[in-house]
């Protein structure tokens, strides 16, 4: 069975971190450029990271850019987000999803993803 799991989420103080951890299980994300979104109540969801197979690629939404971070262990099959200087508007449920499988080791464009995870909480609230 294909599964991706999120997990790392909860309630936070505007100012202060989170890291979200995708497990993957049953196939292997080496070929999967993998994303992060998420969606906020009465809001569509949207693209908030994507991570290229070798993890060298990256992209982020201008709304998280220079306080999140992606990052993949492909010996752990697992893929991270680290939420530094959170603020209130983050707050939302943030799935991963695996997008591929892809040929390209570098391209970290997540429009089309196969799979996709059950969502993990987070909420930054004082």
């Amino acid at each position: 069975q294909l599964q991706l799991v999120e997990s790392g989420g909860g309630l936070v103080q505007p100012g202060g971190s989170l890291r979200l951890s995708c497990a993957a299980s049953g196939f292997s994300l080496d070929y999967y450029m993998i994303g992060w979104f998420r969606q906020a109540p009465g809001k569509e969801r949207e693209g908030v990271s994507c991570i290229s197979r070798n993890g060298g690629g990256t992209n982020y939404a201008d709304s998280v850019k220079g306080r999140f971070t992606i990052s993949r262990d492909n010996a752990k099959n697992t893929v991270y987000l680290q939420m530094n200087s959170l603020k209130p508007e983050d707050t939302a449920i943030y799935y991963c999803a695996a997008d591929g499988p892809t040929l390209s080791p570098v391209q970290a464009i997540c429009a089309r993803p196969s799979y996709w995870g059950q969502g993990t909480q987070v909420t930054v609230s004082s």
